[in-house]
């Protein structure tokens, strides 16, 4: 049997209760995809972060009820921001940066995606219901799961080969208000909707980061792509093990 790489994944905090928490769905997928999940904290300290990322082989970055701070790209907050959560954002861009200077793997999923790109001297649109002309629902609501609408995917970029041969729009699911504006250091769009929201951004070349817009650990059961890309996820950190 092939080793299961050990991915972390930075988790949430309910302020109201001091509890860390996080939704099954993204452990559940990754030990779908063959990889071991192990919960991160948000505690932004230094050497803790280093020396917990040094025994992982990849990062995921989960979805989150909050958003990252705008003065990370340097704008004032926008009157649909969400809260903000100083331990999140922080703890983020830590694990961001130690998975950096060991190469791992990294996985962005929606508020992961955004703290990817912040990390990087990104920017964001702060609410795309007020600041995008005649957006389509990108908070769909129940049921979760649904693919609610067609994103274009740019030929040649690992999400297209992750895609399958020859397809060039996907459908996917839909729960965010904030999106990517200018993309960070070493980063590119690879995806976006109809109404030019980006929905994924990736470094090109062979390591492997990418970062989602949508939820494909809402829909890895039942939807080809979204199990596709746990599945490279786990494979790149596989092979980076195979490596070392």
């Amino acid at each position: 049997m092939a080793e299961r790489p050990r991915i972390g994944i930075t988790m949430r905090l309910e302020l109201e209760t001091r509890r860390f928490y996080l939704g099954r769905d993204y452990s559940e997928a990754l030990v779908a995809a063959g990889a071991l999940p192990v919960h991160i904290p948000l505690i932004p300290d230094v050497e803790y972060i280093a020396e917990l990322v040094d025994g992982l082989d990849g990062i995921l970055l989960p979805g989150a009820d909050c958003d990252p701070d705008p003065a990370y790209y340097g704008e004032e907050p926008h009157p649909k921001l969400k809260k903000v959560i100083p331990e999140k954002d922080e703890t983020d861009i830590l694990v961001l940066a130690e998975a950096d200077s060991r190469g791992l793997p990294v996985l962005g999923i929606c508020f992961g995606m955004q703290i990817l790109n912040v990390s990087r001297g990104g920017s964001l649109i702060q609410d795309i219901e007020s600041q995008i002309e005649s957006p389509v629902k990108h908070d769909q609501g129940v049921p979760l799961d649904r693919n609610s609408h067609r994103i274009g995917v740019k030929a040649g970029s690992r999400l297209a080969g992750i895609a399958g041969q020859g397809i060039e729009e996907i459908m996917v699911n839909s729960h965010h208000h904030q999106s990517v504006n200018r993309c960070g250091r070493d980063l590119v769009p690879t995806a976006s909707a109809s109404d030019g929201v980006i929905e994924c951004i990736e470094e090109p070349g062979n390591r492997f980061v990418v970062g989602v817009q949508w939820h494909p650990e809402l829909a890895w059961r039942t939807d080809d792509v979204s199990r596709k890309i746990f599945d490279a996820f786990v494979d790149a950190a596989r092979e980076r093990i195979a490596v070392a």
